[in-house]
């Protein structure tokens, strides 16, 4: 008779036991740490016996297991999603997970490495032993390795010794590791995500906070250099005390939402997270996973959504991480000329292979899912998209219609919308893209690459560079400042003034402005009026809210102390009215993706240097005119020209004496006059102040 073939996938059954009346202890059922966390660990020993055993007593089996047990979280099913690029919870097979298996607690590992001799855990357990924990290789040409170590668990460090098809001996930390050992130490540390959530009333309603018809203020920031302990200033604030700090700044300022930059794990500080080693581990530097967890929890329970640095453009070429994993380009394009970034001396993932798109993709959703995230901001796109983004000519091959563009890359992106808007469809994506690629924040299906918004990065630099002018000379660049509203709504636009922007000698945004101090800070009021009326949704890096005057410094806290003077902080009070006035004007949201809410009353008065719109929401009741007078001269008895009768009253004017402004102010509504003036045939008379932004809006 044929011997019963044993799958390797299954867990092996306990053997029966031979003595009378004996029992066995059942193999629990397999409890993964993400839904329930493991507590206990049972050893695998002996049972011990404090008397001499009775007649009557039951024969207790002992348990022996292998150094590694044949084990597997994946099915048949799992491996041909795995396989063809369309496993979207790779996190929840991948990677290492502390289960009970007969009876005892350990942990199940598994890696892939398809062009591996050997795999093996190594770590503090076994003494980094090569040779004591070989995984299995799978049977299926998955190219996956596994098995289950008794006996190790939760805060065990661990390595993958992998023997390479030509004999080079590589130690890897695992891809899919949830927590890395604190920088320069390379180890993975098994740990779990489980986490009793206390938002389900933010999560039950974000789709409100998120939808483009609603207020979408950003407030970008940097985890490590946001703000730091006083006593300490060489230390990190942890996730927690962040979140005893920052809640509360951010619901006085108004943000609707906060962007950290990357706070996945990588080696490098100075790379303010985007050289990724870690991609499904959040930094160490800051804390344990479940304390990430509790900070996007008390922002939850603020009303406030959170936003993560998502970067899949390229990552970092240390030995411990992703490059040359197995001994071969695994995850990286083994094509120099796509596989390698010029300008970041760092390694492109191959968009084409269908497990490092699964890779991927999983990812993304593992943040949406285990963290709770509102949003991914994707890094770089534009170096995703063409294949000479930053090559010279020989140094990039087209593709197969002769082209530039990253075919591979391409479809990656619309598959990973259509992945994140399918299974969270009340989030946001939104993409960092700098050049004219059409479609980037339009439905898949109807050509787009089906990311929710793009960045303007056309309308942050003609921004800066209009305000950077002298203002006696902004009338020969008034082109440059209306330009943008000729493309405003071919996108979903976010207007941002980004971390970029006040690094690399470019100066703060304060010192971008031009004049004395009054009129530099006038100025920075002015620009930040602008970007609060114009269409699309407003990201600000931090510091910049209150004008902080020199550069950013990842290296230290930003400088709150500057909030003593009265000019910082009007600057503060500036951006905290403007988030209120954004927030509660529905004409300012309610269309700022739709060419219908914005309609220029006087575009062109270029000798003077004035801007006249009208931002429009859904009922017209609500309607604003906006006037920014780009120069520090007062206008007196300015007409201007609205679109309805009655009185108009002014709700904001950042020349405000408590934003350090002068004080020339409309007090008073103003009743309009059946005036002829810019087309309209009713107008209002009214002071602008210098280098000044004043909104008014109809009287209900």
């Amino acid at each position: 008779m044929a011997k019963k073939k044993v799958d390797p996938e299954t867990p092996e059954p306990a053997k029966k036991p031979t003595a009378k009346k004996a029992t066995t202890k059942k193999a629990a059922k397999v409890v993964d740490a993400e839904t329930k966390p493991v507590k206990a660990v049972k050893k695998s020993s002996p049972v011990k016996k404090s008397s001499p055993a009775k007649a009557t007593d039951p024969v207790v089996e002992e348990i022996v297991l292998k150094s590694v047990e044949p084990y597997s979280r994946f099915t048949d099913f799992d491996i041909g999603l795995f396989k063809s690029g369309k496993h979207y919870k790779l996190y929840e097979k991948f990677g290492a997970h502390v289960v009970e298996h007969k009876g005892i607690v350990g942990t199940y590992f598994s890696v892939w490495a398809p062009n591996a001799q050997y795999v093996a855990v190594v770590g503090n357990f076994n003494g980094w032993n090569r040779g004591s924990h070989g995984l299995n290789a799978r049977w299926d040409a998955s190219g996956i390795w596994e098995g289950f170590i008794p006996n190790i668990g939760v805060g065990e460090t661990y390595k993958y010794y992998i023997k390479s098809s030509t004999g080079e001996d590589l130690e890897k930390s695992d891809p899919f590791a949830l927590r890395w050992e604190l920088p320069p130490h390379t180890a993975s540390i098994v740990v779990d995500t489980y986490y009793e959530w206390r938002d389900k009333e933010w999560m039950h309603k974000r789709y409100e906070h998120n939808a483009l018809d609603r207020p979408y203020s950003v407030y970008e920031m940097h985890v490590g250099s946001w703000a730091r302990s006083v006593e300490s200033p060489d230390e990190f604030l942890t996730y927690r005390q962040l979140a005893a700090k920052l809640v509360p700044y951010i619901q006085e300022m108004g943000f609707t939402h906060v962007e950290f930059m990357p706070i996945m794990e990588h080696p490098y500080y100075p790379s303010w997270g985007y050289q990724i080693s870690g991609f499904y581990a959040a930094s160490s530097r800051y804390g344990s996973p479940q304390d990430l967890m509790y900070l996007i929890e008390e922002l939850h329970q603020a009303d406030i959504g959170v936003i993560l640095d998502w970067v899949p453009s390229h990552f970092p070429g240390d030995v411990h991480a992703l490059y040359n994993f197995d001994g071969t380009h695994l995850y990286e394009h083994a094509d120099v000329r796509k596989g390698f970034h010029p300008d970041w001396k760092s390694y492109i993932f191959n968009y084409g292979r269908n497990e490092v798109r699964a890779f991927l993709i999983s990812n993304a959703l593992f943040w949406l899912d285990r963290y709770h995230v509102d949003g991914l901001r994707v890094d770089a796109v534009a170096s995703m998209l063409y294949l000479d983004y930053s090559r010279k000519a020989g140094e990039w091959e087209p593709n197969i219609y002769g082209g530039n563009q990253n075919l591979e890359a391409v479809s990656l992106l619309k598959e990973f919308n259509e992945a994140v808007y399918s299974h969270f469809p009340d989030v946001q994506t939104i993409a960092e893209e700098s050049t004219a690629f059409t479609g980037v924040s339009r439905p898949v299906y109807l050509g787009g690459l089906g990311f929710g918004m793009k960045w303007m990065m056309g309308w942050m630099h003609d921004t800066i560079k209009y305000f950077s002018e002298d203002p006696i000379n902004r009338k020969y660049h008034h082109n440059q400042i209306t330009f943008s509203l000729i493309y405003a709504f071919t996108e979903n636009f976010m207007l941002p003034f980004s971390h970029d922007e006040v690094v690399y000698g470019k100066g703060s945004m304060l010192r971008k402005m031009p004049g004395d101090e009054w009129q530099q800070f006038a100025n920075l009021r002015l620009c930040y009026s602008y970007m609060f009326t114009h269409p699309g949704a407003k990201l600000l890096f931090m510091g910049g809210e209150f004008g902080q005057g020199t550069e950013w410094n990842f290296e230290k806290s930003l400088e709150w102390y500057v909030l003593e003077y009265p000019n910082h902080n009007g600057i503060k009070e500036t951006v905290k009215a403007l988030n209120k006035l954004y927030r509660s004007e529905p004409a300012l949201y309610e269309k700022a993706f739709d060419g219908s809410g914005f309609e220029w009353i006087d575009g062109g008065n270029a000798n003077d240097s004035i801007l006249i719109y009208t931002r429009k929401g859904y009922e017209s009741v609500n309607d604003l005119v906006i006037v920014l007078n780009m120069t520090p001269v007062v206008r007196y008895d300015f007409r201007v020209g609205v679109p309805d009768s009655g009185q108009w009253k002014e709700i904001f004017n950042s020349d405000a004496e408590n934003f350090w402004g002068t004080g020339i102010i409309n007090y008073d509504a103003v009743t309009s006059e059946k005036v002829n003036w810019h087309g309209r045939e009713d107008s209002i008379n009214v002071t602008i102040p210098p280098l000044g932004a004043s909104v008014f809006r109809r009287v209900k």
